[in-house]
């Protein structure tokens, strides 16, 4: 794999605007489920994106591929050489530029027609691109199904007819029949059982290895992040607490969040006890968060400037960027 830039994220918003009952449908106010994120991923590389529920690890990941309209920031994207800003991409030109990104959606029960054969399923992301020839098309199908590991009798089958780890299977395999070079997968792996998780993590990593894909892969759980992942983000209403190559996060954290949730990753180790770090209260609203860090409401070492000032985001090591006022402290 080359380490061409593929994905440069700048200050990436996305707000989602809260009205007033009434005639007029006054705006009094915004969710902001986003609020200045910035990232870059190498062709290659896997970005995991880890907080919890409602901290907007999705909404990153419809944004970039313009499912979800951004409120600010720029998207570029680098595709054979040439650089878009998918921010300011629309309708035609848009569509045109779709197949170089695909999502992996997190339910293979509910992301597959059941209307459909296992072929249609598949082919459908070409056959919306009105490009291709049914001979051309029938080829590509075979091909990715094979790579897929589906044999060839299941592609006359309906979806009723699979078990969740063959469906995710199918779902992988209308992601990556237009070719993509950058594919979100969006809790792709959470539905199912834990021995047919790995078979899919193992296929994700084959398949990026033989089509040289980029991954944004969105989880909850951490070994699963640990597994895939070239670097880590961890999330917090809205923000990046965290980033860092995977090892470095995962042996050296520094922000109190970070600690927080490594330390409720369960250990067989009998030698030492488990001691999740408890963090008292609620995760604020992202509507109305707390000014200052979001994250002093239920921070262990919280200070008077972290519920004053909101901390800038700084690289404390070589490609280890964290927001934390008192992380030299704590370090």
């Amino acid at each position: 794999m080359n380490n061409v830039n593929l994905l440069d994220v700048s200050n990436l918003k996305v707000h989602f605007p809260i009205y007033l009952n009434g005639l007029f449908r006054k705006v009094k106010g915004y969710v902001k489920a986003v609020d200045g994120v910035s990232f870059s991923l190498d062709r290659g590389q896997t970005l995991g994106l880890v907080g919890e529920s409602g901290s907007g690890k999705t909404t990153i990941g419809r944004a970039v591929l313009r499912a979800l309209e951004p409120t600010e920031g720029k998207i570029s994207f680098t595709a054979d050489g040439t650089h878009v800003d998918l921010a300011t991409l629309q309708g035609k030109a848009l569509k045109q530029f779709r197949p170089n990104m695909q999502l992996i959606f997190q339910d293979p029960y509910a992301s597959l027609n059941p209307r459909m054969t296992v072929r249609d399923i598949i082919s459908e992301p070409l056959e919306c691109l009105n490009s291709f020839s049914r001979k051309e098309i029938d080829e590509r199908v075979r091909e990715i199904a094979g790579m897929c590991r589906l044999n060839l009798e299941h592609l006359r089958r309906f979806p009723h007819a699979f078990s969740g780890g063959q469906r995710q299977r199918i779902c992988i395999a209308r992601a990556l029949v237009s070719r993509p070079k950058f594919v979100v997968c969006d809790e792709s792996v959470s539905a199912l059982d834990v021995s047919i998780q790995a078979e899919i993590i193992n296929l994700l990593m084959d398949l990026q290895q033989e089509l040289h894909l980029t991954y944004l892969f969105i989880a909850h759980d951490l070994s699963v992040v640990a597994h895939i992942s070239t670097k880590v983000a961890v999330m917090y209403v809205g923000q990046f607490a965290e980033l860092a190559p995977t090892e470095r996060l995962f042996f050296k954290p520094l922000h109190p969040y970070t600690r927080a949730l490594l330390s409720a990753v369960p250990t067989i180790n009998l030698e030492t006890a488990f001691e999740p770090v408890k963090l008292e209260g609620d995760i604020p609203n992202p509507a109305n968060p707390p000014q200052g860090c979001r994250f002093h409401t239920r921070c262990p070492y919280v200070s008077s400037i972290c519920k004053e000032e909101i901390p800038q985001w700084q690289e404390w090591e070589a490609e280890h960027f964290v927001a934390c006022h008192r992380v030299d402290e704590l370090n």
